[in-house]
């Protein structure tokens, strides 16, 4: 399998965004901030580019990507038709972290899609994502920049520890926003589903279109090929040490005094103690949001072999961070 050798490190400068869209416009790959997490990101019309995806993820090709998009003409350019429903959210949630599945356009290469019918797009909030997609002129096909079903990365030394070497070049733009992955919204069915719950949250969708909006996590029998949005697969996120959701901080303690303490990492919240070695989650849904994937990165570079982590409540971008979690943890 042939990788680039070395990958290049750009900056956050006029300089690092025209070396970046240079690259893309040449079929080549960039990892690239945006609100949620690093993308990495190809000419989502180039199959040659979109298949340089797969192979330094080591991503299957029964999933399918996300494709970034800059205004509404390079919207049209990718998708048949935008329902109603679709441009409602559009107002309310666009440039941000939401994804809409829409018929895809036959400009759009079925690798993209897993030769399914629809493709998820989404206008990035990032000012530097989406500059770049502007100066390449190509809708940017970008998801997460790490390998295939790892932790995602929320800076740019997160890209590196996966993928150095494997792709063209990393545009570092500090620590993401958001911190996890944008929502997934199936517009087309009535009423609406969310696939994958995000900073976007059930509620917020609510309040645009009103109760006619569900949300159908896959079931765990599901085959990989019929999963029906990108990042919905049961096994993802995943650091190597493995993963113990707790209830509350009693049981948080119970657990970690049940396993090797020196050989344990925590999740914290804030005001929170615990024995073993233990990453400070913050003290909010939105902080733990944006420091999940970064905490599971340290604890697992410390070498523990378990980390422990509380169930976050359900409500609000909770659901986003049960949803990582449990995927982390490998359970329904």
């Amino acid at each position: 399998m042939d990788f680039v050798g070395t990958t290049e490190r750009l900056q956050e400068t006029a300089n690092g965004i025209a070396r970046a869209a240079e690259i893309l416009r040449q079929g080549g790959t960039v990892a690239l901030p945006t609100e949620t997490v690093y993308g990495l990101g190809a000419n989502a019309l180039d199959p040659k580019a979109v298949a340089r995806i797969f192979t330094a993820k080591e991503r299957p090709g029964w999933d399918p990507l996300i494709v970034h998009v800059a205004d509404e003409a390079m919207l049209r350019l990718v998708v048949r038709e935008i329902p109603p429903a679709a441009v409602r959210l559009m107002k309310a949630f666009w440039p941000g972290p939401l994804t809409l599945l829409l018929p895809k356009s036959d400009a759009v290469p079925d690798l993209v899609t897993a030769g399914r019918s629809l493709v998820g797009v989404r206008m990035p909030r990032h000012p530097v994502m989406l500059q770049v997609i502007r100066e390449a002129g190509v809708p940017v096909a970008a998801p997460s920049a790490n390998r295939f079903g790892r932790t995602s990365p929320t800076n740019a030394a997160h890209v590196l520890e996966d993928l150095e070497g494997r792709i063209d070049a990393v545009l570092d733009g500090g620590a993401t926003e958001v911190g996890v992955e944008s929502t997934v919204v199936d517009p087309c069915q009535t009423p609406m589903v969310v696939y994958r719950p995000g900073a976007v949250t059930l509620q917020m969708l609510e309040e645009t279109v009103g109760p006619a909006v569900r949300y159908e996590p896959p079931a765990t029998t599901q085959s990989p090929e019929s999963l029906p949005s990108p990042g919905v697969g049961i096994r993802h996120y995943a650091p190597r040490a493995r993963v113990v959701l707790v209830r509350d901080q009693a049981e948080l303690q119970e657990t970690v005094a049940s396993l090797k303490p020196e050989r344990t990492g925590v999740l914290l919240p804030t005001g929170w103690t615990s024995e073993g070695q233990t990453f400070d989650w913050g003290s909010t849904p939105e902080e733990m949001a944006q420091r999940l994937f970064a905490g599971l990165r340290d604890l697992d570079a410390r070498g523990v072999t378990s980390i422990v982590c509380p169930l976050p409540p359900e409500h609000g971008v909770g659901a986003a961070l049960l949803d990582r979690l449990r995927k982390a943890a490998r359970v329904s």
